[in-house]
């Protein structure tokens, strides 16, 4: 069975001003998505990516950079992910369009491509 991503696109500012206790109703609301996804054994990882911080990598003619970013002046940051198991696209979008992210930003889906065989995948 594939695994897919489900990447969680938002406005860097869109809980800028909630209230706490808002906050923590929406904190709920993937909290109980993400059990109903374990429970049914459809949920392989998921985490929050952390506000503000990330760098960005370029190799350009040999040359490395390495600069500070994402910046909150994007439109759109990836604030989050899930990997899910679904048996093919159509069984994913059904997963992903029960996402309480869907209330507050856009999913990007995209199916994790299987390793090769005898490679392991995990990085060493």
């Amino acid at each position: 069975m594939p695994n897919y991503l489900l990447l969680l696109h938002a406005d860097p500012n869109l809980f800028k001003n909630v209230a706490p206790a808002e906050l923590q109703a929406v904190f709920q609301k993937y909290y109980g998505w993400r059990t109903r996804l374990q429970e049914a054994g459809s949920l392989v990882s998921g985490a929050k990516l952390q506000d503000r911080t990330g760098r960005i990598l370029r190799k350009e003619n040999d040359e490395l950079t390495v600069t500070d970013g994402p910046f909150s002046e994007t439109k759109e940051l990836i604030g989050g992910l899930f990997e899910i198991r679904a048996d093919n696209y159509d069984q994913a979008v059904e997963i992903a369009r029960t996402c309480p992210h869907l209330e507050y930003g856009t999913i990007e889906l995209r199916q994790v491509e299987a390793a090769p065989a005898g490679a392991s995948g995990e990085a060493k």
